[in-house]
């Protein structure tokens, strides 16, 4: 009997699938059994990701594409171009953060240019992609779509972990965060009897050799590990992506460690 669990034979696209949690959700796919799509706005990264996973894991199934996703020519272009190389796409994860170089200030240098641009960028492109990918699974009458958010989307900012670092937590992340939760629920009821589902996934924080004493005051807000490995994040990832989650839609799986308690 085939487990639910089972992603053989599924091809799935991740954008931003050279990044940090990108190149772990597609390692763990294809070691789930399905062959995992690195889209990128560079092909040249993607394809540079694809050979460093592949030398680790030379039996994984990855493949590489060129998406910019603020652009709808593009997203349509890598639709087109995986169909014709993979024979169809089952699922989508929403995983790219684009940003400009202003992204990151505290809340009063934060310039409404760049505040409307970033959102656009990221907010936008999750929507334009989601779009897109949706009439094709519309014609498919099947399609799974997962955006990654986070807890910051779901709660205020604990600006205390802050105190002495050089970070903070920028106003256009929690606007961006938040608001892909509720086009998260949104897509999920608009496109109800299409076969599409439409999920969100929340990590907590990420370890990434931020500032010690940043990682000690977020760890206490915490119930046991403090911040997380991104390999902690594929569990629920792959649970998403497979037919054991088949009814759930529209939700919103937060990892955390207790930090939103």
């Amino acid at each position: 009997m085939k487990s639910p669990f089972n992603l053989n034979g599924k091809n799935i696209v991740v954008t931003g699938g050279a990044g940090l949690l990108g190149q772990t959700f597609v390692k763990s796919i294809c070691q789930a059994g399905a062959t995992a799509v690195i889209a990128e706005y560079d092909i040249s990264i993607a394809q540079k990701a694809k050979e460093e996973l592949q030398q680790t894991f030379p039996n994984a199934k990855i493949e590489a594409v060129e998406m910019n996703i603020t652009s709808k020519s593009s997203i349509d272009l890598a639709i087109k171009t995986l169909i014709k190389n993979l024979g169809f796409i089952d699922a989508l994860v929403n995983n790219a953060y684009p940003r400009n170089q202003n992204y990151g200030k505290v809340f009063f240098d934060v310039e409404y240019n760049d505040f409307c641009e970033n959102l656009g960028m990221n907010l936008g492109g999750y929507f334009l992609t989601s779009q897109q990918f949706s009439r094709y699974f519309k014609k498919r009458k099947a399609g799974n779509i997962i955006n990654i958010s986070s807890i910051y989307g779901v709660i205020a900012p604990k600006f205390e972990v802050y105190d002495d670092t050089e970070i903070t937590m920028p106003v256009e992340y929690a606007a961006i965060k938040s608001g892909l939760i509720h086009l998260t629920k949104y897509m999920s009821k608009y496109l109800q009897g299409t076969g599409i589902r439409v999920n969100t996934l929340s990590p907590g924080g990420i370890l990434d050799n931020q500032n010690p004493r940043f990682v000690k005051a977020y760890n206490s807000f915490c119930l046991s590990k403090g911040m997380l490995d991104k390999e902690d994040m594929t569990g629920a990832l792959l649970f998403l992506l497979s037919d054991a989650s088949q009814f759930l839609n529209g939700q919103n799986i937060i990892i955390d460690d207790g930090f939103t308690l």
